[in-house]
């Protein structure tokens, strides 16, 4: 019988070996092919769809609200919990809600070739598009969670360069491919083709290998509370989850605003496109599978700080490309070039991480918590840059984007220090360890206290942030008017008592960000203190 992969018995190959074995293993093969699946259904209700029901004469704004189909996507951690306590009657907890999920996306696919072909259709393609979208961020959950579960540490660099690959490659079939195929033929036929797509993946679903059994959480309450509160009770939990939070930071700053820099630059369409498009696109899928790649030779650790210091100086090629202020375009390809690449290394070291991170009973929701808090600057960064750009300019901006990498690598350095080959980030899968975040419990006064105080510090960091941008604004020399004193007293006042729909936006903003940090600090008292009743309970 051969010894599991965790029997320090069993010989581990060398680097190159395993590198190699990596890259002929049926689970990593599994893995990279059901992401293939992954990507149609984002490209499809994302590319296709709108630009389909704006040829057919759709409306503009009914177009744009279409696009809000996208939401599942964004949310999707609010019902992993219910994947990771309820199981299928068939292929396991994983490979069975896959499996649904694909059948779901076959049926509603095929939905959307009777319908569409006139405006009045409009409203039920809108509906197939969200539904369509729902059961693709179902199948995410899926999917990702049975990567955790089923990989290897070794096969992980391969298995996350390789996937969003063919992530990519489906999501470009079921978007501009799908496009072009339909101005030949007809939306109903390309429909139908994109639908019987998913059944071989459901054949791979079947027959992909099944991972170790792991008990799944008893109660509803246990898969929807444990996961976060494991996450927090670990040692150095706030500096890793705030480390997710800023990692990737300085690039998602910086490409938030490309399209309109290169345009305010005086770029043409064509140049844009070649540069977005293709080698954008190049760049990024060439350093995601590298960097996946290089993770395994060089060691998690080594790979999160090489990459992270490249991730973030490759933003020098647009302080240059700002400086230059005119249309240079070799100069343009090869800054957005570096930066794609270097942002794609940085991927792929960084989605390794999440792997590590996350326990295999609860894999669904962790994953989906940690993708949510690594997506949420990206979410937030558009209007926020905006606004930085409308105050200070491109040039002070994108220095602005390099020095907000730095953050990411002090936090780095607290639980991955500087020379380290790979971290001790071993997540204990034993029934103990479980039971122990269970009696996190702390009295419910307590945790109201504590998690008010939170927002309040959390709200207040956030308005501040809010009133300091309009201040640097007012700084700056206008035509005919000489730049104001510093004053954030104003934009405060304005912000307590809004008077517009930005304003309001804005307020809402930050009592979002008020409530988000409440709820992080009650969950961290109470795992704290679940943590500190078992290290004083005797055996």
């Amino acid at each position: 019988m051969t010894p599991p992969a965790s029997d320090p018995a069993r010989k581990r190959p060398g680097t190159l070996r395993s590198l190699a074995l990596a890259m002929r293993s049926w689970r990593t093969a599994a893995v990279v092919l059901l992401n293939f699946s992954s990507g149609m259904p984002l490209g499809l209700v994302w590319v296709a769809i709108p630009d389909w029901m704006r040829k057919i004469g759709v409306d503009i704004r009914v177009v744009g609200l279409i696009t809000l189909a996208q939401a599942p996507w964004i949310f999707k951690f609010l019902w992993a919990p219910l994947m990771d306590r309820y199981v299928p009657p068939w292929l396991g907890r994983r490979r069975g809600w896959a499996a649904l999920a694909q059948v779901a996306l076959f049926a509603l696919t095929l939905s959307l070739a009777g319908v569409g072909q006139h405006p009045q259709a409009v409203w039920v393609v809108g509906a197939l598009a969200l539904a369509i979208a729902f059961a693709s961020a179902t199948q995410d959950i899926a999917i990702d969670a049975y990567a955790v579960d089923v990989l290897r540490p070794e096969e992980q660099g391969v298995a996350v360069g390789a996937k969003t690959a063919m992530y990519r490659a489906g999501m470009t079939l079921a978007g501009g491919f799908a496009i072009t195929l339909a101005g030949r033929y007809s939306w109903p036929a390309v429909n139908v083709g994109l639908a019987l797509l998913y059944l071989p993946m459901l054949v791979i679903s079947w027959k992909a290998p099944e991972p170790a059994a792991v008990a799944a959480p008893r109660r509803l309450r246990d898969a929807v509370w444990l996961p976060f509160l494991d996450l927090v009770a670990r040692p150095r939990a706030l500096e890793i989850l705030a480390f997710v939070l800023l990692y990737k930071l300085s690039d998602q700053l910086a490409q938030s605003l490309q399209r309109p820099f290169l345009v305010e630059m005086g770029y043409s369409d064509f140049d844009r496109g070649v540069a977005l498009t293709t080698v954008g696109l190049v760049g990024t899928l060439g350093g995601v599978f590298l960097g996946g790649s290089l993770t395994t030779l060089l060691g998690l650790g080594r790979a999160l700080w090489i990459f992270g210091i490249l991730q973030m100086s490759s933003n020098a090629g647009y302080v240059l490309l700002a400086l230059e202020g005119r249309v240079n375009r070799p100069l343009m390809y090869g800054a957005i070039g570096f930066e794609t690449f270097a942002a794609g290394l940085g991927t792929g070291a960084f989605s390794v991480l999440l792997l590590r991170l996350t326990r295999r009973r609860f894999s669904a929701t962790q994953y989906a918590l940690l993708s949510s808090l690594f997506s949420l600057p990206r979410l937030v960064s558009g209007p926020i840059c905006g606004f930085a750009v409308d105050a200070v300019g491109w040039t002070s901006f994108f220095w602005f984007a390099i020095a907000a990498g730095l953050p990411g690598l002090l936090l780095l350095s607290r639980f991955v220090p500087l020379g380290t080959r790979e971290p001790d980030l071993h997540v204990e899968e034993t029934d103990e360890a479980v039971e122990a975040v269970r009696r996190a419990r702390l009295p419910t006064a307590r945790l109201v206290v504590r998690g008010l105080a939170a927002g309040a510090i959390g709200g207040a960091f956030a308005a501040g942030v809010a009133a300091l941008l309009p201040a640097l604004k007012a700084m700056k020399p206008a035509a005919g008017h000489p730049g104001r004193p510093f004053d954030m007293l104003a934009p405060l006042a304005a912000l307590a008592a809004p008077r517009d729909a930005g304003t309001w936006l804005t307020l809402a903003g930050v009592l979002t960000f008020g409530a988000a940090c409440g709820l992080l600090a009650a969950a961290v008292a109470a795992a704290r203190h679940g943590m500190a009743r078992q290290t004083e309970t005797p055996d």
